[in-house]
């Protein structure tokens, strides 16, 4: 399994539409093939910034979706609401810490 985090900042007049689009967007995202669960999370403190969650069967599952129509529609509209530049990074399992 593949975990994927995109930390967003956003103008602050993009909020509320960015919402909108992930919640017109995010059942499509959620069922395509390859991605095990999405969730969207905001900062604690800064209400501008927005996180995506998402778990992924590999990496090439994620690089499909990352390839799709979708993600291309979907990522268009929001990068046009960014304030700063996206961080995204991806990481796979626990590690044991002794």
């Amino acid at each position: 399994m593949l975990t994927r985090i995109v930390r967003m900042t956003f103008k602050a007049e993009e909020m509320d539409a960015f919402i909108e689009l992930f919640n017109e967007t995010k059942d499509r995202i959620r069922h395509f093939e390859g991605c095990q669960y999405l969730e969207l999370m905001r900062d604690y403190n800064d209400e501008c910034i927005f996180a995506t969650y998402s778990h992924w069967e590999n990496e090439e599952a994620l690089n499909r979706y990352r390839h799709s129509e979708l993600f291309g529609e979907v990522w268009k509209a929001t990068k046009a609401k960014f304030a700063d530049k996206p961080v995204a990074f991806s990481l796979k399992g626990f590690i044991q810490v002794d």
